[in-house]
């Protein structure tokens, strides 16, 4: 199945999505945020109580690789790991470029 992506204009609508996503019956673990930045990211999971795009979506040597990438690069890695084209990942990533935040669901 492939994840349903929801871009937000900040950290704060994307806490906002979060919280109607858990409203709305996603359970904790299906749901993850993706910023930019990587320590945007983490702030905002864990605010949020929402996952971040690691190992287990990735695979380890995927998720290895990435520490030596830039991170529009890793982030268009991350986003292909769960389900998304090329296209698709460049297209969100560039979103990110903008300062824009994703809310991800329906990661398997």
């Amino acid at each position: 199945m492939k994840p349903s992506v929801q871009i937000v204009p900040t950290a704060m609508d994307a806490l906002h999505t979060v919280q109607e996503l858990n409203r709305r019956g996603y359970r904790q673990e299906n749901i993850y945020v993706l910023a930019h930045d990587s320590s945007q990211t983490k702030s905002l999971s864990d605010a949020a109580d929402a996952n971040e795009i690691g190992m287990k979506e990735e695979g380890m040597f995927t998720a290895m690789a990435n520490v030596f990438k830039s991170r529009g690069d890793e982030i268009r890695s991350k986003l292909t790991s769960i389900g998304l084209s090329d296209m698709e990942a460049e297209r969100y990533e560039e979103e990110l470029d903008r300062g824009r935040v994703l809310v991800i669901t329906n990661i398997h």
